[in-house]
């Protein structure tokens, strides 16, 4: 496949808005392309090779000029190219760019028009979050650690119940949840994320050898 230049990307884009009724023009001041429409705002289009920050800061000083502000570049190769180029996608909504993409064949497809952004909450992520923070007992970790063995409400929740039965012994699930104030006690145990519990009895509850090693490594 033959790699496109920026001059290559020209002619396709060009033609694209002419059809569409507008004039255009290239390299007029800083925009790399200039589109006119009879009583409406300007259309610029940045073309480059590949997505950039240097990219991104330009598109974003064009919307000084004009909110109608596209980046053109050439087609993704692959599939990492395509999810890399999915996800620049995602940003230059935010950003409120539009995205065009052209193929080696002057193929032309617009991804996403120039447009304000708002962010769709998704209340089931907002609400598992504050829970999470409401659940969590002081607060265990270190800010931009690894995902990798951080201290977690469930594994505090799941430290209480071990710690327990390391006391107790057997119990009952609707017993251990009483007593540490874990309302999830039973499903913590029997869901056994980490392999430190092991039903025993139907309801009842112990550590296993796994649970023990946990449990005295916390607490060293």
């Amino acid at each position: 496949m033959t790699k496109l230049s920026e001059t290559d990307l020209y002619p396709p884009v060009k033609a694209f808005f002419e059809a569409l009724g507008y004039e255009v023009k290239s390299e007029i001041g800083a925009a790399d392309v200039v589109a006119l429409r009879d009583g409406e705002p300007p259309v610029i289009v940045e073309l480059k090779t590949g997505f950039s920050l240097t990219l991104l800061q330009q598109g974003i000083a064009r919307q000084k000029v004009t909110d109608q502000v596209y980046l053109a570049l050439p087609r993704w190769k692959g599939r990492a190219g395509y999810k890399a180029f999915q996800g620049n996608i995602g940003l230059c909504k935010r950003l409120g760019l539009g995205v065009i993409s052209i193929a080696s064949t002057g193929e032309l497809q617009v991804h996403h028009e120039p447009a304000p952004f708002q962010p769709r909450k998704v209340k089931r992520r907002q609400t598992a979050l504050m829970a999470e923070f409401e659940r969590r007992e002081g607060d265990p970790n270190k800010g931009g650690a690894t995902r990798v063995g951080l201290i977690t409400s469930y594994r505090q929740e799941a430290l209480r119940c071990a710690a327990y039965l390391a006391e107790q012994g057997p119990t009952k699930g609707a017993t251990v949840a009483k007593a540490t104030a874990v309302v999830r006690a039973t499903r913590v145990m029997a869901s056994n994320h980490y392999g430190w519990f092991q039903r025993v009895e139907t309801g009842i509850y112990d550590l296993t050898a796994e649970g023990r090693s946990a449990l005295k490594t916390t607490t060293e």
